[in-house]
């Protein structure tokens, strides 16, 4: 349950205190001593602790369920509460917590990524009949960054360039998950992996546009604007626009195989803008589409089509004529962890497989990862990678096993990097409370509890750490798997609020303790679903 390794000197010191004054032996008639008064005390908190996540995990929502339950004192490794703890579960985005432990134990917090513009020789005249945009895995390179190689670009001398290529060749050509659902493929949280991606918006969504559909008069159909995709998706528009009384069934769509944005049903006269992010087929051939345009914005005519391809083998003389680096890896984690972005996630995963194994693909990233773990001194044993994000259904892992990892990342060098990447309870600022932002406000765990959400169907976990007023810290985790209905955030909420209660944290004035948030979640992740 608690890892076989040793604990720093300073938790064996604390323990070993606790031990001695277990063992102190009292005559009898005598008044114990007050060391083993506090031992007496102590117990008794911690059966009442036991008792009242008994009572908690006894919810109707979990009926049916199987829970794996943990919770662990930081300082001498005392297994608080122990429920289900080697039972092997699916994990949803809790997988993220290991991915990005492992990337930053092979990595390093400062590590970037780097987009290349490469052309086979020097400009000369101006005219180069082909440019290719490299992709090296940077989940962050937006079209700010394109429009500034593009600059570069013109600036090198170049004038005009024949055909313009998208190189994706860092990873391979697998885009998906073999288990992912079909279904979920139109949906930012299920955007296809590649090497070369656009990023959207301040969250930094990878292989997507966003569409943003406006009523038209009565009876006409609506008008679509696909974003930063125009030119490069196709459009079906089956919507109309329906009186200020009809019934808002608008839908936009991209059915699976194809490259087409599709809109139907009805949008009230009235309606306001109606505005989602759907992914496109090969973001490669967007970043392209993207690089082409920012190009002829900055006087550099292309002549050609765009087209993916990689940098041809036998170029005696390839000359970079733009480059843009990331941001560094600990700032990347701040949106991947806050919003639990799969696409990151994966990114990472292949990131890792070129840097260990030299091969960009789900199968060397996976076992790069365990290495990664295993170097920190997680016991990897029960734990099963289909993915890096947590959307296969294939993953599998024990509470114990998070527990493993939440102990051994606070003696790596980049722990405090990665515990701020946690989500904050109660933080109402999204890019620190991310997907806690709206849970266990106002509550004895405000700002105290920093922790992995991970929510799909009939699946839902959350893992981390809770501090106390003294420096006291636990680590939790709490992994639900075949409930019915709604996500049962309100008793993974009500028990992380008991242990931050346990820890001393009060209630802020004016409100009461929370036993069993009233807080019920969707079926997926918040931020997937934009509700956070």
């Amino acid at each position: 349950m608690i890892s076989a390794s040793p604990h720093p000197p300073s938790r064996l010191r604390r323990q070993g205190g606790w031990l001695a004054a277990a063992l102190v032996t009292v005559p009898l008639a005598l008044a114990p001593s007050p060391a083993i008064a506090d031992t007496a005390d102590q117990a008794e908190r911690v059966d009442d602790l036991r008792a009242d996540i008994d009572t908690i995990l006894d919810d109707p929502a979990l009926e049916g369920a199987t829970s794996g339950v943990v919770v662990t004192d930081a300082d001498t490794g005392e297994a608080l509460y122990s429920q289900d703890a080697d039972t092997a579960l699916l994990p949803a985005s809790n997988m993220k917590s290991f991915s990005t432990a492992a990337a930053l134990q092979a990595l390093g917090t400062d590590h970037t990524f780097t987009t290349e513009a490469v052309v086979e020789r020097r400009p000369g005249r101006g005219d180069v009949p082909e440019v290719y945009l490299v992709g090296g895995g940077d989940p962050t390179l937006n079209a700010d960054d394109l429009d500034a190689m593009a600059a570069d670009v013109a600036a090198s001398g170049v004038t005009s360039v024949g055909e313009v290529f998208a190189d994706d060749s860092w990873f391979d050509d697998q885009r998906l998950v073999d288990d992912w659902w079909p279904e979920d493929e139109a949906f930012a949280y299920s955007a296809q992996i590649s090497a070369l991606t656009v990023a959207h918006g301040d969250r930094y969504d990878t292989g997507v546009t966003e569409v943003t559909v406006t009523a038209a008069d009565e009876g006409d159909a609506v008008s679509v604007d696909p974003g930063a995709a125009e030119g490069y998706v196709e459009l079906d528009n089956q919507a109309v626009t329906g009186s200020a009384e009809a019934e808002n069934t608008l839908a936009i769509d991209r059915p699976v195989g194809t490259n087409t944005i599709e809109v139907t049903g009805t949008l009230p006269v009235d309606a306001d803008p109606v505005v989602a992010v759907r992914t496109v087929d090969e973001p490669a051939a967007l970043a392209g589409h993207l690089f082409a345009r920012a190009l002829e914005e900055n006087g550099v005519e292309v002549e050609g089509d765009v087209d993916r391809g990689a940098v041809p083998a036998d170029w005696q003389r390839p000359r970079v004529v733009a480059e843009n680096t990331s941001m560094p890896l600990e700032e990347v984690l701040v949106p991947l962890m806050k919003f639990s972005n799969n696409g990151h996630t994966e990114m990472l995963v292949k990131t890792l497989g070129r840097h260990g194994a030299d091969e960009g693909s789900w199968e060397a990233g996976l076992t790069e990862v365990d290495t990664a773990l295993q170097e920190l001194g997680v016991d990897t044993s029960d734990l099963v990678l289909t993915d890096g994000s947590g959307l296969s259904r294939g993953n599998l892992m024990t509470a114990d096993t998070m527990i493993d990892l939440l102990d051994r990342a606070q003696d790596a060098p980049w722990y405090e990097v990665w515990h701020d990447s946690l989500p904050v309870a109660g933080d109402g600022d999204p890019f620190v409370g991310g997907t806690l932002a709206s849970r266990m406000a106002d509550t004895a765990a405000a700002d105290v509890a920093q922790a992995k959400t991970g929510t799909m169907t009939g699946v839902s976990a959350l893992s981390g750490y809770v501090q106390g007023p003294d420096g006291a810290e636990l680590y939790f985790s709490v992994v639900n798997n075949d409930h019915a209905g709604a996500a049962p955030l309100h008793v993974q909420d009500a028990i992380v609020v008991r242990l931050a209660e346990y820890l001393g944290n009060q209630v802020p004035e004016g409100t009461t303790a929370l036993r069993s948030a009233p807080t019920v979640g969707g079926e997926l992740e918040c931020s997937w679903e934009l509700t956070c």
